[in-house]
């Protein structure tokens, strides 16, 4: 069968290529009567539509933005807020016509490296060490991007949520309930791990180190110090072996403060394996409200952020940067975004026990 073109279908419509061309990429020049002609002629001949390589180098333009993960997409989809994130990137790009590719800083032992082979119009980086090799390629590509969790920077869009508030008004919540032995279950894919001062806070994530922050600003005054144990995410056994350590620990917390849900789905079932009762003997805090704070039993005290809003304000501000750099506008960018944050106090928090 003789390989069909937009010539092709122009001779069977009886119009020239560049209005066949046009029903595709400009719908807006025709009528709709002729392009439902055009597009009902293709269909009948079989025509897939125009190659996206050469229609993306005429536009020069992609059609697609990338999200730079913290690890592996296997590891990524393990994590519900991270997926909620990404559902909520999802939607707010469906009116957009962008479509979403998923790129990753794992170890590249590839000849393809996503962030620098993988054609894309701009980029957000979520979470992700500002010194990994991916991150790297993707400011080296000049591309419009914005920092998404992420320590703001000049000249880069970002989005965050107001991570230290939450962790103050966690803190201040167990305060209030009379805790004073507390605990921090913190969790960094970058810096030190392992038991740590309340000065050691150098070269932590962006999150990490602002929860830390938050926790801290109520705390130390208060005159209250922390046990801080800091473990790397996704790792569920190490999760458990630190939740055990600070079970075992001489004066064992009345309270934990934890980095996210899941590590603080992980802290309640570990003090009920250990024969503890939560609230009653051990209370604890999430931070995110992601799907497992109420799955968990008892349901789970946490800081709110929204998840959603994180997503379309990300997508707003790339596709606004995009189109600042289409145009050539060297102008003023998009606003840096916080996003407030709240605590929700359900059952996993009570007055510490009686000694």
């Amino acid at each position: 069968m003789a390989r069909v073109t937009l010539q092709t279908i122009a001779d069977r419509v009886g119009v020239s290529r560049m209005t066949v061309s046009n029903a595709f990429s400009r719908p807006d020049q025709l009528s709709p009567a002729l392009r439902a002609r055009i597009l009902s002629a293709a269909e009948e001949l079989g025509y897939a539509g125009p190659d996206p390589a050469a229609r993306a180098l005429a536009k020069g333009s992609t059609g697609a933005i990338g999200v730079l993960l913290t690890d592996s997409l296997q590891v990524a989809f393990t994590d519900e807020f991270a997926t909620g994130f990404l559902a909520a990137v999802a939607g707010a790009l469906g009116p957009t016509g962008l479509a979403l590719t998923l790129l990753t800083t794992s170890p590249e032992q590839h000849e393809v490296i996503p962030a620098r082979d993988v054609a894309i119009d701009g980029a957000l980086i979520y979470s992700c060490d500002p010194g990994s090799a991916a991150t790297v390629w993707l400011r080296r590509r000049n591309l419009p991007m914005v920092l998404v969790d992420q320590e703001p920077e000049a000249g880069i869009p970002s989005v965050n949520i107001d991570d230290r508030g939450g962790a103050r008004a966690a803190a201040a919540h167990v305060l209030e309930l009379g805790h004073r032995r507390i605990a921090i279950l913190s969790s960094s894919a970058i810096g030190p791990f392992g038991r740590l001062s309340t000065t050691e806070l150098d070269g932590l994530s962006n999150t990490t180190r602002a929860r830390l922050s938050g926790w801290l600003d109520v705390l130390v005054p208060a005159g209250v110090t922390p046990v801080i144990l800091q473990q790397r995410p996704y790792l569920p056994e190490t999760e458990a072996a630190a939740a055990r350590a600070l079970l075992a620990l001489p004066e064992r917390p009345t309270a934990v403060l934890c980095f996210s849900d899941a590590v603080a789905a992980t802290m309640v079932r570990t003090a009920q394996e250990a024969g503890l009762r939560v609230p009653q003997d051990l209370s604890v805090v999430g931070f995110d409200d992601s799907p497992v704070a109420t799955r968990l039993e008892p349901a789970l005290t946490t800081v709110h952020q929204d998840v959603t809003a994180k997503g379309r304000a990300a997508v707003d501000a790339l596709t606004a940067e995009i189109k600042r750099r289409a145009v050539g506008d060297a102008g003023r960018r998009a606003d840096d975004v916080l996003l407030p944050t709240r605590l929700v106090i359900r059952n996993t928090t009570a007055s510490p026990p009686q000694d």
